[in-house]
């Protein structure tokens, strides 16, 4: 979902369904669900992907609900392909405020929106994405316009631009049924930096367990299996390795997905020769 590049690179149609719950034990802790589907298609005989994402992200009394489109133009690229993508999409984010402040009333000096509050923006992004057999690498950008949330009030905030960096490679194991697959993200909005390195251990591609470290964050359990005719069940837990595990029952987030291949009809052929039946 954050980088248009990777849409149609499955060479499948698929559509994933993810909801995450954060830090939970929290009032108002933060509960993210994504629902994307993507697709390759041809046109004029070049390969293309094109994609939707819908997010919604519950934090406190704020509410962010963005919608994408995306599309990537697929090239080939020595070994492997490349997509180029491009993203727009529109981003509602909301307040209903319930403020508590023991020395008064936060909002006088207008740059505190007092009640609930609505603003609507565009977003875009863009992103390339390498792919083999054996490997990808993906660079992207989100928010790159930074668009202002522009309130009621005096107060405009602004979508900081987001910056993510992919990469992973599939290493063969002696068993041929069994394979290892590291990868690592790194993401900066400019300010911070996160990164985040695992490695999966995966079964005939059927069932996969492995775990990821978010530096300076948490230590994060993947498990999943496929349930049947494309259909894969995921599940991961956060183990924080900050101050707040002290307080919030862990992090779930739990993945469903759905792939299968498309289909390539023949044009039907005529023959004028009764011998080829």
């Amino acid at each position: 979902m954050f980088n248009p590049g990777y849409a149609g690179s499955k060479n499948a149609i698929c559509a994933t369904a993810l909801n995450r719950q954060q830090w939970r034990g929290f009032d108002g802790a933060p509960v993210t669900s994504v629902f994307t589907v993507n697709s390759p298609f041809r046109l004029f005989g070049s390969d293309h992907g094109a994609g939707l994402h819908i997010l919604s992200d519950d934090v406190g009394f704020e509410n962010n609900l963005s919608i994408n489109l995306s599309y990537a133009y697929r090239m080939d690229a020595g070994p492997g392909k490349l997509g180029i993508g491009l993203g727009f999409g529109m981003i509602n984010s909301s307040l209903d405020a319930q403020w508590f402040t023991p020395g008064g009333n936060p909002t006088g000096g207008g740059a505190i929106p007092s009640g609930n509050e609505s603003a609507m923006t565009m977003d875009f992004s863009a992103g390339l994405y390498y792919y083999t057999d054996g490997m990808y690498l993906g660079f992207s950008s989100t928010h790159i316009n930074e668009s202002a949330i522009e309130y009621s009030s005096t107060a405009t905030p602004y979508l900081n631009r987001h910056y993510y960096l992919t990469a992973g490679y599939t290493l063969s194991l002696q068993n041929p049924e069994y394979s290892f697959l590291p990868a690592l993200t790194v993401h900066s909005d400019g300010a911070m930096t996160q990164f985040n390195l695992g490695g999966i251990l995966d079964y005939n591609n059927r069932i996969w367990g492995g775990l990821s470290y978010r530096f300076g964050a948490a230590i994060v359990g993947i498990a999943g299996f496929e349930l049947f005719n494309g259909i894969n069940i995921g599940y991961s837990y956060d183990f924080s390795t900050t101050a707040i595990s002290r307080h919030s029952k862990g992090t779930h987030e739990f993945m469903l997905r759905y792939c299968f291949e498309l289909g390539v009809d023949r044009n039907p052929q005529k023959y004028r020769s009764v011998r080829i039946l």
